[in-house]
């Protein structure tokens, strides 16, 4: 089996006019990054698998240390980045305008992909008002998942406070609980809806790939700490290219890529992540508006009473796309 730091020079080295279709970068005709150690935040989902293939194209940038930082299944990502025990995340896209509403010291920089998210219900729910009454499970309260669900249920008419009953426990407990008739409603992210779907449990009512207004919109968007991109812009423009330019590699070579998640342990079952990777549209970000994203959803949490600040406070206070503005004109396609 190839190794990972091969299959990754052959990519980027040997071939990246084939492979990536974007420039080689010209490492020496821009100053060195102003830190050599860069940390990520990380969990097991296949769906954020650039911020591993990035690895080694940061090395090649003149990073020496890169870093990942696992996180339970019961933290906030955000709350590790603001603490400064993590300089980047890749987020739900739902969750970010919350977090930036409540102070955290996050900073939105690009969109990485939308359609990761699929709501599975029981047979007798047909869509998302047969929920009314029902119970969902969801990972924690406040979270992305149950930030998702509530806006769901908003925007077809529910009270996400009164009109579902929730139910708070990490994904794996709350698929089991699916799985056993327990609960009438989870929101999966992967490799839960693959898992879901080998097994032949439930079935989606909402697709965020697919189903309008979720699929016009990120659903994961790569965030950093605010002050180590006010510190290091040469470091963080490095890091978006490299994360922009890994998530091509995910779209071009999906099973490469799938062995190599296998290699790291972090999915094992090679079947589940190639369907992930080549489902995802890693390519939008040429195409999306990532602020239209973030004002999408600043204005569904306002109107849902989630959140206190306008779109436009949002936006100020937690987004610069600087950078992926100055990468869509040099990573061209």
């Amino acid at each position: 089996m190839i190794d990972r730091r091969r299959f990754l020079r052959q990519l980027t080295i040997a071939g990246p006019a084939a492979a990536l279709r974007v420039r080689p970068t010209r490492v020496g005709a821009e100053p060195p990054p102003e830190t050599g150690t860069v940390r990520f935040t990380t969990y097991p989902a296949a769906c954020i698998a650039p911020q591993w293939v990035a690895e080694d194209l940061l090395r090649a940038d003149g990073f020496t240390d890169v870093k990942y930082v696992d996180i339970p299944d019961d933290t906030l990502t955000a709350k590790v980045v603001t603490a400064g025990n993590a300089d980047f995340s890749i987020e739900a896209a739902p969750a970010i305008p919350g977090y930036v509403d409540a102070g955290m010291s996050i900073v939105t920089l690009a969109g990485v992909h939308t359609g990761c998210f699929e709501l599975f219900a029981s047979a007798g729910v047909k869509s998302v008002r047969d929920l009314k009454g029902r119970q969902v499970s969801v990972t924690a309260e406040n979270d992305e998942r149950h930030v998702f669900v509530a806006l769901m249920l908003k925007y077809v008419g529910l009270d996400p406070g009164r009109d579902v009953r929730w139910d708070f426990r990490a994904s794996q407990d709350g698929m089991r609980l699916f799985a056993d008739g327990k609960v009438d409603a989870f929101l999966g992210f992967p490799p839960d809806p693959q898992e879901l779907r080998s097994r032949k449990i439930g079935h989606v009512i909402v697709n965020t790939l697919t189903d309008r207004p979720w699929s016009n919109y990120f659903c994961c968007m790569l965030t950093a700490n605010q002050d180590f991109v006010r510190q290091n812009p040469i470091a963080t423009k490095r890091v978006v290219r490299a994360i922009l330019k890994a998530g091509q590699i995910c779209a071009t070579e999906p099973e490469r890529v799938a062995r190599m998640l296998g290699e790291r342990r972090i999915e094992n079952r090679a079947e589940f992540a190639t369907e992930v990777l080549k489902q995802l549209p890693y390519t939008r970000w040429r195409e999306f508006g990532p602020d239209d994203t973030l004002r999408f959803y600043a204005l569904r949490l306002r109107e849902a009473g989630m959140i206190k600040a306008s779109p436009q406070k949002i936006l100020s206070q937690g987004a610069d796309w600087r950078f992926v503005n100055e990468l869509k004109k040099e990573l061209k396609g």
